[in-house]
């Protein structure tokens, strides 16, 4: 059943979680249902799209980098797109820019290879 808070798409191979505009302690578990349904269809990297999201809370977080952890266990790659200050600040202060990889864009962070945005520290 496809959630409509955290659709997954495919876009040039890769599989694409959309956030909505907040992600919190009553939604994280509906973001952790994608990603575990993105990470299904076998695909090596599974991109977050933030570049809507303006408010995520703990919850979010400790879901990101578990997602991340299982999928370095697992051979994948979970990459994130955030554009927006507020967002962007939460991972330098929680220092998660240094675990998973950042990107400013959907283009970039869908892109073979492309190295990750650098993001400055706090």
């Amino acid at each position: 059943m496809l959630d409509s808070n955290f659709p997954v798409r495919r876009e040039s191979g890769v599989a694409v979680v959309a956030a909505p505009e907040e992600i919190d302690i009553t939604n994280a578990g509906r973001l952790r249902t994608a990603l575990v349904r993105a990470s299904a269809n076998g695909d090596r990297t599974i991109v977050v799209d933030l570049s809507g999201t303006h408010f995520c809370d703990s919850a979010a977080l400790n879901v990101l980098v578990r997602a991340h952890q299982r999928g370095e266990e697992q051979g994948r790659e979970v990459r994130l797109v955030v554009s927006g200050p507020d967002i962007l600040r939460i991972f330098l202060v929680t220092g998660i820019n240094q675990v998973i990889p950042i990107y400013a864009s959907l283009d970039e962070a869908i892109t073979p290879g492309l190295e990750r945005v650098p993001v400055p520290r706090a």
